[in-house]
């Protein structure tokens, strides 16, 4: 993990995670400057470099400020941007009532620097509003939770996504917040940007195996595939739910939907990120997709309670991982199947020892 390489200021926050392998390496480069944001990039080659220019990224146009080098080693390049979080409420309600919605890119943020962990490869982003008449942020901020993996397993805490080592993981945590109604809900938005040729898919997957997410049996992930081979190029994964407390339990689950997947007809904000790596050609040589994930029943009562909301979401290269089912969950399984088997094998065999011993006991007849 490097933080603002380059560069001495902690005032603005770039974080570039890098995976090198003998003859690739993946990117992950996350900044909260503009709408929080991270681009993945994978390359074929092990030596592959990230490189920033400081002053035309933090110039009104930060176009060609982020680079890869060498840039022809690039093999595949994406972007994920969290754009905006919306208050709603549907309480007494003949349609849904929208309050002022929160611009992201317009939130100032803490300096990561104070949260990076390079042993756990954890950092978070915690930012509030520039201005905030209503005093909603008074107590309260919107956070980003950056996790990296140097091999695969499950994480322990709720919702225990399944990563591996090419993947990385996001928390979206919302704490202290005052809801500006009785029943709000929240959603963010989310948008991506994809090369020419690669397009954007919404799966939904369920099975009957909760043991790692009790109660929760979907599984979500936003794959961008290739028009030309169908094959998965990046991932974007969560389980639909989200929680409202620190130290998540089952009984802590907030309902989690999932809008549709919209063709974007917006630009992206003119300082991110994005626009520094991709060029203005970003909504005309890039597409850019966005769908809204929203948080709370229908009353809001859960964040209304516990002030506090985090929803968890893996990305990474590459096929999403697939659960399977558990040892665990093959046993009983066996168990539950096996058990009526044996006994209908067992009461045969009886019913057959029965009636042989019971036709032995004649004298057979001459």
């Amino acid at each position: 993990m490097q933080y603002n390489p380059g560069w001495n200021d902690s005032s603005v926050n770039l974080l570039h995670v890098r995976a090198a392998g003998p003859a690739d390496t993946l990117h992950y480069v996350w900044s909260s400057i503009g709408a929080p944001a991270v681009l993945l990039v994978a390359t074929a080659s092990g030596s592959s470099v990230l490189r920033v220019n400081w002053t035309r990224l933090l110039s009104p146009a930060p176009a060609g400020a982020i680079w890869i080098d060498p840039p022809s080693s690039v093999v595949y390049s994406a972007a994920v941007v969290f754009t905006k979080v919306f208050e709603y409420s549907e309480a007494k309600a003949p349609e849904e009532l929208f309050y002022p919605t929160y611009d992201l890119s317009g939130f100032s943020w803490d300096s990561v620097n104070h949260t990076l962990n390079h042993t756990a490869l954890t950092a978070e982003f915690s930012g509030v509003p520039a201005t905030d008449p209503g005093g909603s942020f008074s107590n309260g901020s919107v956070g980003f939770r950056v996790t990296a993996y140097e091999a695969g397993g499950r994480d322990k805490p709720l919702p225990s996504l399944l990563h591996t080592a090419n993947s990385s993981k996001v928390e979206f945590v919302l704490a202290g917040v005052a809801p500006r109604g009785n029943g709000s809900r929240f959603a963010l938005e989310v948008a991506t940007v994809e090369e020419t040729g690669v397009v954007q898919e919404l799966r939904s997957a369920r099975s009957i195996d909760d043991e790692y997410t009790p109660t929760i049996f979907e599984m979500l992930s936003l794959v961008a595939q290739s028009r030309n081979d169908s094959s998965t190029r990046s991932f974007l994964q969560w389980k639909a739910t989200a929680y409202g407390s620190r130290s998540p339990r089952r009984e802590d689950n907030i309902q989690c939907r999932s809008g549709a997947l919209q063709v974007a007809n917006w630009t992206l904000p003119a300082s991110s990120i994005v626009r520094a790596y991709f060029g203005e050609g970003v909504g005309s040589s890039y597409s850019v997709s966005a769908i809204n994930i929203s948080f709370g029943g229908e009353d809001g009562e859960v964040y209304q309670e516990k002030r506090y909301l985090s929803w968890s979401a893996l990305l990474g290269f590459g096929q999403p991982p697939r659960d399977t089912f558990s040892p665990l969950v093959i046993s009983i399984m066996a168990v539950a199947l096996g058990t009526p088997m044996a006994m209908l094998l067992v009461g045969g065999c009886v019913l057959l020892f029965a009636q042989r011993k019971r036709y032995s006991e004649y004298e057979p007849i001459n």
